[in-house]
């Protein structure tokens, strides 16, 4: 009983677990799998980017009607987006303003910049809206391109 004993102590201790080889080889399936996902982030993040810069200038537009409904005009350049949150004090003003048309200040568009309000837009819209993408630049393409309102 003695010897099948041994045999089983043994077979314990020979179990010292992984190698100092394979978890090298564990640690570089590691890094190859979360180096793939991480370029595949930064892809979808991009776009993800578009898709809100594209929903703002949306909800932009939304307030911006409202405003034109209860003021009968758009806000000039110089009043900007901010005569959406806060009654503006430069001509033209009205009396009909029931704002504010957005909870918020307007943010930045996804890349940190602020949005150009135009108006009227370059096409011959009463305003326009544009988020100059990554750069922060006109002009661009891909991630750098501009979105616009009126486009």
């Amino acid at each position: 009983m003695n010897i099948g004993r041994r045999r089983i102590l043994e077979t314990l201790k020979d179990d010292g677990g992984w190698t100092f080889m394979e978890t090298l080889i564990v640690l570089a399936i590691i890094l190859v799998l979360t180096t793939t996902v991480g370029f595949v982030a930064v892809g979808n993040l991009e776009k993800a980017r578009i898709a809100a810069a594209r929903t703002q200038i949306e909800s932009f537009a939304t307030a911006l009607e409202a405003f034109y409904m209860d003021c009968g005009n758009y806000p000039t350049e110089s009043q900007g987006l901010g005569a959406l949150r806060k009654k503006p004090e430069t001509a033209p003003s009205s009396d009909g303003w029931g704002g504010p048309y957005l909870y918020k200040d307007a943010p930045k568009d996804p890349w940190g910049f602020e949005y150009e309000y135009t108006s009227p837009a370059p096409d011959g819209s009463p305003y326009g809206i544009r988020s100059f993408g990554a750069d922060g630049a006109e002009g661009g393409e891909g991630k750098d391109s501009d979105i616009k309102s009126w486009e």
